[in-house]
């Protein structure tokens, strides 16, 4: 088997380069691990950049989005003083669509669907050959039969725990983290929005975050320690905490009912360097993760996908410039958003050796958001995501 561009890891960052690409018509194959079925069972974010936006109208997936997508013009934060708005459209001129990673996905596949790409579900052994050669191929089993992709160039979508990112090899590859020292239990439930936009909670209790997917499915997380399990919190029990965290006119009116999905995320900021190693690239979480609290992950991984559509147009045409700067265009944005996400975490979340004098500096840090024009402006435009 041969294609121009193979692909590993069929998530919306592998889909939705291949669909720019195969309108471009640059052939691609996609390799995922798991069923169609599992992809888009996976419950994940749903806040897209004016960016995001653009690329998902450009690869021709952005019709159900306009139609069923909910743009925003700001956010909450709250301490327990109670809550103020951020005004991006007043403060950058800017908006963000909250449409829920899954319906990006579904969006994709049907899209993929319409023009005929190959995607293979369900691939094991998955193994990249001559990276660092001009005739690079995969060898993987389907079916329980080994098989070959020869390609021109692989990109590595597969996250954080696949394949692409171990192919590089350990002395060209520099690593950056940063663990927190506790995590998101989040809940699924079929309930009206607390509020018209998300709201991020500053509380001695812990972080807080009442966010949506429509005007009836609405998902909310409060922090906890890592050495919390699901099962250790009935539903009863999250929405009494969530009411202690949220500013009390937001908590008084709420609509609480069943969850249909809880879990709980750690929270980490990972960056690997460089992004590119050969005829190898990588692209979202295989490269960087960042916590959520910044609503930065699906579009990072978006800002990956452009740079590198752009550089293998350009090698299609005879052109190599794109390429070579893949990873100083991408790792670029990557650390902005890092700083950012990063920022968003530091000021929100109660830390294990946290004092009332650092509690005290974190309120007043939100006192200059609340107070200072100029504040909410940089936090609106990096909110909204840089260009890309």
């Amino acid at each position: 088997m041969r294609t121009q561009v193979a692909i590993i890891g069929g998530g919306p960052s592998g889909l939705l380069l291949s669909q720019l690409l195969n309108r471009a018509g640059i052939a691609t194959v996609v390799l995922e691990r798991t069923s169609r079925e599992h992809v888009l069972s996976r419950i994940r974010a749903g806040v897209l950049e004016e960016g995001t936006v653009r690329m998902l109208h450009e690869a021709g997936c952005g019709e159900r989005m306009m139609r069923e997508g909910h743009p925003h013009h700001g956010c909450y934060l709250s301490t327990t003083e109670g809550r103020f708005r951020v005004d991006f459209a007043q403060s950058c001129g800017k908006e963000v669509m909250v449409y829920g990673q899954t319906e990006v996905t579904h969006d994709l596949y049907d899209a993929q669907d319409a023009i005929g790409a190959t995607i293979l579900h369900e691939v094991s052994d998955v193994a990249l050959h001559d990276l660092d050669s001009d005739h690079p191929h995969v060898t993987f089993t389907k079916d329980g039969r080994a098989q070959r992709l020869d390609c021109d160039w692989i990109a590595g979508c597969d996250g954080f725990h696949g394949v692409s990112r171990k192919s590089i090899p350990q002395s060209v590859r520099q690593e950056f983290e940063r663990v927190y020292p506790f995590g998101w239990l989040g809940i699924l439930s079929h309930t009206k929005p607390a509020a018209d936009e998300l709201i991020y909670a500053n509380h001695p209790l812990g972080f807080a975050l009442a966010s949506m997917r429509n005007d009836r499915l609405s998902r909310y997380y409060i922090q906890v320690p890592l050495t919390d399990k699901v099962e250790d919190w009935s539903d009863e029990a999250f929405w009494t905490e969530i009411r202690r965290r949220l500013p009390a006119d937001v908590a008084g009116t709420m609509e609480t009912g069943p969850s249909i999905e809880k879990s709980i995320a750690p929270l980490r900021s990972f960056v690997t360097e460089p992004m590119r190693w050969g005829r190898l690239f990588l692209v979202g979480d295989a490269a960087h993760i960042v916590p959520p609290t910044g609503a930065k992950g699906l579009n990072l991984a978006v800002s990956d996908v452009h740079y590198l559509y752009e550089a293998l147009v350009e090698a299609a045409a005879g052109s190599m410039s794109g390429v070579e700067a893949y990873s100083g265009r991408a790792l670029t944005r990557v650390w902005g958003a890092m700083r950012f996400s990063w920022w968003m975490t530091s000021i929100l979340h109660r830390f294990p050796d946290q004092s009332a004098f650092d509690q005290k500096v974190q309120e007043a840090e939100l006192h200059v958001l609340r107070d200072m024009p100029s504040a909410r402006e940089t936090m609106a435009r990096n909110y909204v995501g840089q260009p890309f």
